[in-house]
């Protein structure tokens, strides 16, 4: 491979990193294992294709998402040491070498995942989504390839959500039917998971990421899509005019827990504004799914018989209320007042002081 690839075995920035291995590749670019003897770790170096770099407006956004992700700092996301440019003009990315699978990975060889197990994973992704989110960046590829499950002796399923803005789907990770759009090259999403604004080239906000994690989400707990294609135009067809297959008719023989499908019912709508407004309100949502779930029967995504209690909890988004309202801080108002409160005991108390050690003081007097 080394007489094909003039990379690997090659120092890069002065000697700070010799690159051993490829260990993927794409449209865009290949990801190599290289060594930073310095640090005595392991690290993933991402180079654009040199032929790439004749294109000023997909070098700069290469930079421009790089140096983005370099300010990211939340444990989920996956972490961006340096980038920059190297002597022959090719881009470069440094980022941080993770030892495990991907969601896909995964699902492939163990099945679709306990509700539990799939809601804690994703509420983690949710917290590196609502950093970036917060900084103005958008994923626009998000999917089960690109979340990456670390696994530790001590630690986990612990996710990392790869590539903002840069992921690309490889000829060896595509699933049969799937295509990358793509557009001189750029590359805008995976059919499969891609929001419906995102089929028709409009701009993106975080409600297309969240529209692809709930298809995410589907996916781990039936091992299916929420729809049906035979290729990437119907999964596009699909995305802008159909409707999710009911939960409860994708996995024949399994019947799912109300409250998912009122899950889904919000986090598929077509219109992201009927969507959930941020990564939080998400998060909450698949935290009060398995709360009730937990609540009223076993802990598992397949329940026999589902006795969600409709009276009680008359809709999700009351649910959600109820989750959120547990972390909520004490508003303003009441911080004020109780602000107020100590500052008068504390005054009291002083006067009250001054008053014995004056009665004090006539007596020692007399």
């Amino acid at each position: 491979m080394s007489d094909q690839d003039p990379f690997i075995g090659r120092d890069i920035l002065d000697g700070q990193f010799k690159i051993v291995e490829r260990i993927g590749s794409g449209a865009m670019g290949a990801v190599y294992k290289a060594l930073q003897p310095e640090m005595n770790r392991m690290v993933a170096v991402k180079i654009l294709h040199k032929k790439y770099t004749q294109r000023p407006d997909l070098a700069s956004r290469f930079r421009r998402e790089a140096r983005a992700m370099s300010h990211l700092t939340h444990p989920n996301t996956a972490k961006v040491f340096v980038f920059g440019q190297l002597e022959d003009g090719a881009s470069y990315i440094v980022m941080e070498r993770l030892e495990g699978a991907n969601l896909h990975q995964t699902l492939k060889a163990e099945g679709p995942f306990e509700l539990a197990r799939a809601i804690r994973i994703l509420v983690q992704v949710c917290g590196a989504l609502d950093e970036a989110h917060a900084a103005g960046i958008i994923h626009r590829d998000l999917k089960p390839e690109n979340i990456f499950l670390c696994q530790q002796p001590t630690l986990r399923d612990f996710p990392k959500v790869l590539d903002f803005g840069l992921a690309k789907v490889t000829e060896r990770e595509m699933r049969p039917g799937s295509m990358v759009i793509t557009q001189e090259g750029m590359v805008f999403g995976t059919p499969e998971f891609m929001s419906p604004e995102q089929a028709e080239g409009k701009t993106l906000t975080p409600a297309s990421d969240l529209y692809s994690l709930a298809i995410i989400f589907y996916e781990m707990i039936t091992g299916a899509l929420p729809f049906e294609g035979s290729s990437s135009t119907d999964f596009i067809n699909a995305q802008l005019r159909a409707k999710p297959i009911p939960l409860n008719k994708r996995v024949p023989g399994k019947t799912f827990p109300e409250v998912l499908s009122m899950f889904f019912d919000r986090a598929l709508q077509k219109d992201p504004a009927d969507r959930f407004v941020s990564s939080r309100e998400f998060s909450s949502a698949l935290s009060a799914c398995l709360e009730v779930v937990e609540t009223e029967g076993p802990s598992s995504s397949v329940l026999s018989s589902p006795s969600y209690d409709s009276a009680r909890e008359s809709s999700l988004d009351e649910v959600v209320r109820k989750e959120a309202s547990r972390h909520r801080p004490a508003p303003p108002a009441a911080a004020a007042v109780s602000m107020r409160l100590v500052v008068a005991v504390a005054a009291i108390s002083l006067v009250v002081g001054m008053i014995l050690m004056s009665l004090m003081s006539e007596l020692t007097k007399k």
